[in-house]
């Protein structure tokens, strides 16, 4: 029986069972289910609102499950519909009806919120190190090329000397922006929205600051209903994500057209072009295309967040 369907008398349809369930999807962000369980579950025993060795058995059983998921050794089901739901019921498996205590005083609502807010904070510094990593590159082969000269175009006409450095510094500079882009959202996202339950909070002693500080939050949000309906955050990322291919795709469209025989600027390295199965002399910039390609995937999930 699933967790919700106490006032139910009849099972769910296998096909509404299919349409509905998200695991597929939100199985991703099992580690951020599991650290935002742990924290709830500390917090409730030493509120006294379940037994501490009630705690500390869901703590210990949670721990193994995401060691067994981490090793491997754990299929999920779409019977249980999520990834919060599948992790509840193999815990109620593993230690009893202890495993049921968990879910006091928490609804799905501010589980999910909480489990999206981890992981989007946790991606984020990890993009910003890709773009650092890029500019790096980008300042390499400006130091190294200080003084090459080369057209600079307006409407893809011959317009005024530059240099190559001047033309890669243009891009590092776009990059830099992209990086604060992220750090602002970062600062704006950094409130923890555990606690908030359904969308009226509790009528149990939960403590939501020391949740909050358990998972690295800066604060609790300041609103439950705000807590377990904000996504602006996850639009904030987006939008810097689709600036980010933006100049990705630019910048992707220039290596395209340099290294074409046209104007034969650039040799990309071979480690990094494609050749043809029909054509001896190609050499293909499909890692650039497919950048380009890609672009169109980030500006289709940002307007499809907005609606």
């Amino acid at each position: 029986m699933k967790l919700w369907a106490g006032r139910f008398q009849k099972e769910t349809d296998s096909l509404v069972n299919d349409f509905n369930s998200s695991v597929s999807f939100d199985a991703r962000m099992y580690r951020e289910d599991i650290a935002g369980s742990i924290a709830h579950a500390a917090m409730l025993g030493k509120q006294g609102i379940i037994e501490e060795h009630e705690a500390e058995k869901i703590i210990d059983g949670l721990k193994a499950i995401l060691a067994d998921i981490d090793a491997g050794g754990v299929e999920f089901s779409d019977d249980n519909e999520d990834i919060h739901m599948n992790i509840e019921v193999m815990l109620t498996n593993r230690i009893g009806d202890t495993g049921k205590r968990l879910h006091t005083a928490r609804s799905r609502n501010d589980q999910v919120a909480v489990d999206f807010r981890l992981y989007v904070k946790k991606q984020i510094p990890v993009i910003i190190g890709m773009i650092l990593d890029l500019e790096k590159v980008l300042l390499k082969k400006a130091e190294a090329n200080l003084e090459t000269v080369m057209p600079g175009y307006t409407h893809l006409q011959r317009a005024q000397p530059t240099t190559f450095a001047h033309y890669m510094m243009a891009y590092a500079n776009m990059l830099k922006r992209d990086v604060t882009r992220f750090e602002d959202c970062l600062e704006r996202m950094d409130e923890c929205p555990l606690g908030a339950g359904a969308l009226a909070t509790s009528t149990y002693p939960v403590d939501r600051f020391q949740t909050a500080g358990a998972l690295g939050f800066r604060k609790p949000v300041d609103n439950s209903m705000d807590a377990v309906s904000d996504r602006d955050y996850a639009i904030e990322f987006l939008s810097a994500c689709s600036l980010l291919m933006m100049h990705l795709s630019r910048f992707s469209e220039e290596i395209i057209l340099w290294c074409s025989w046209e104007f034969k600027y650039v040799e990309l390295d071979d480690a990094y072009s494609t050749g043809s199965s029909i054509m001896p002399q190609k050499k293909n910039p499909d890692v650039a295309e497919l950048v380009r390609g890609k672009t169109g995937r980030v500006y289709g999930s940002l307007i499809t967040l907005l609606t």
